[in-house]
Formats: C-alpha cells, structure tokens, sequence
C-alpha cells in the first residue's frame, strides 16, 4: 500500500515542482487533477491538459515520475454528469473522454468523477438517467484498458439548494449503480470523510463493498458540536454557506473522527492493497504553498503509522 495525495491543493505550483516535492518528503504516488484548463477563472487541472494531451506529452510526464520513483494513482475531474443544462453536461462528457484517453497514453489505470445529478428529478429517475451514459463511458473506458471510478461526496447544494448533486453517497445508491451499470470496469473512489458526516458506517461499508474498491481517498471530518446545535443535521438554512454545513468540516487524517487503523488495517484484509490519496480539504492548512505543504506533512506522518511502505 503506497500514500499519496490528490493535486488539486497544489494549483499554484507546476508538476514538475510538485513532484519533485512529493518524492522529498516521502509521497509515493499522485493522483492528478485533470479539470478543463480556464485562465480566466482557475487553474485548476493546470497538472494535465487532457484537452491538448498526445504520446509525446505522455512520455515527458512518465519519464518526470520515474525521475522522481512516484506513480500516478488515478486521473481525477469530478463533474456533474446529469447536468440539467444539456450544452454543459455534453462538454463534461466530452472532456471526461478526453481524460480517459490521457489515462490510457500514461498507463494510468483509473479515471475518477462523479455520477452527479439532476434536481428536477426524482433519485429514481436519476438512476435511469446515469444507465446509459456509464454504460458508454465505461466501455469507452474499457477500450483503452482505464476503469472508471466515483466518488462518494454527496455534493449537497452543488446545483439547487437543499438537494444532492451527486447520487452516489450510500450503499442504497450503489447497490442501485452497480445493478444497473455491472461492469466489472466501474467501481468506487471510496472517501470515509463524507461516510461519517452521513451517518453511515464507513467499516461496514468497506467491507460490503470491497471488490469495487479501486482507490482509496484520506480525508477526515471533524463534528463542530456548537454548529450540530445552531443548525442541525441539515446545516445553514439563513445562514447558507454551500460549502460549509456549520457542523462538521474536513480536515487532514488524524484530526478528526476517522479511525484509519480500522479503515486501512479492513482495506488490507478484504484485499486492497493500493494507494490511499490525501484529498487535502482542510481549511485550517489552506491559504498558502506553505500551509498546504504542511497540512499534507500532517497527513502523511498520521497513515505512515498505518501503512507499511
């Protein structure tokens, strides 16, 4: 099992620097932000232009990680795949193919995103909707030798105030996925951070759905106990932040309620035995190059006691 880290919390710097920091300090493995590059608002997928991506580029990147002894874990671009706006939801389809083929140019196995949702329908409706376009992209997938995976966050408010925007949090729902889609090639970015905030048990979960485990993230959540009593379980109503419930928040492993010697030491004996990638989400070691690096020192120091390199 090798520790790594997702790059999005790195959008300042280039690969190049990245990875050279990551081997130092003692990651073994990214997992690399592909989001459609867009100077004028954000950097982010700045790591690898999936759009302008060919054999050569392929090359160049391979030979930087081998460099540096660290692997790609997966490719990463978590969109909404049932966007209500027909326009932008063929764009991520599209640009999510685009990923798919940098993953099969780098040797890269697994390709990350969400299911997403659309807000006018029903969580039914919704499931029918996901059939057809996972059923094509995971054999668009499968025919370049890539899986494709979703992660587990339930994006509440993404897209319409008090509503999911991702409909793959639950084992309900991915009972409901892999039912409809069973393709031995889609399966799950498991995230405990987001099982706990719901309530469900992570371990469990683990365990009743390893063999669709293909990645592993490692973030943790923290319960603010004054937050749980202004707001509730449903979190800011006036006060609505869509990014912050006001009860609990994610933070690096090892500072918040995650118990990662149950959560690995049960990944390990049901057979996983991959990367676990840090998606840096703490907004206590945000801000700077700086915090950011510390906060993922904090995380790698707290699973290394866990993982045996």
């Amino acid at each position: 099992m090798k520790i790594g880290f997702l790059t999005a919390c790195m959008q300042q710097l280039d690969l190049e620097t990245i990875a050279e920091w990551a081997a130092q300090t003692g990651f073994q493995s990214l997992e690399l932000a592909a989001w459609p590059i867009d100077p004028e608002q954000s950097k982010k997928g700045l790591y690898l232009d999936a759009q302008n991506f060919d054999k050569a580029t392929a090359e160049r990147m391979k030979s930087l990680f081998n460099q540096h002894n660290l692997d790609i874990s997966a490719l990463a671009y978590y969109e909404n795949n049932l966007h209500p706006d027909t326009k932008q939801r063929q764009s991520f389809h599209e640009h999510l193919k685009k990923v798919i083929d940098a993953a099969s140019l780098l040797d890269a196995k697994l390709v990350g995103t969400f299911v997403g949702s659309n807000p006018d329908l029903t969580p039914a409706e919704n499931i029918k909707k996901i059939v057809p376009v996972f059923r094509e992209m995971c054999q668009y997938a499968a025919d370049r030798g890539v899986k494709l995976m979703i992660e587990n966050c339930p994006m509440p408010n993404w897209v319409k105030f008090g509503m999911p925007g991702n409909y793959a949090w639950s084992p309900e729902l991915w009972d409901a996925l892999f039912d409809k889609v069973p393709d031995d090639n889609f399966g799950l970015n498991l995230d405990p951070s987001h099982l706990y905030w719901l309530g469900i048990d992570y371990i469990q979960a683990t365990i009743d759905f390893s063999e669709k485990i293909f990645h592993a993230h490692a973030k943790d959540t923290e319960i603010l106990l004054p937050g749980q009593y202004r707001y509730g379980i449903l979190g800011r109503q006036i006060d609505f932040d869509p990014w912050a419930s006001g009860w609990w928040r994610y933070r690096m492993p090892g500072l918040g309620e995650i118990d990662w010697t149950r959560f690995i030491t049960t990944l390990q004996e049901y057979g996983y035995d991959d990367v676990i990638s840090i998606e840096h989400e703490d907004p206590v070691w945000e801000g700077s190059v700086d915090k950011v690096k510390t906060g993922l020192q904090l995380g790698l120091k707290h699973l290394s006691r866990f993982v045996v390199k």
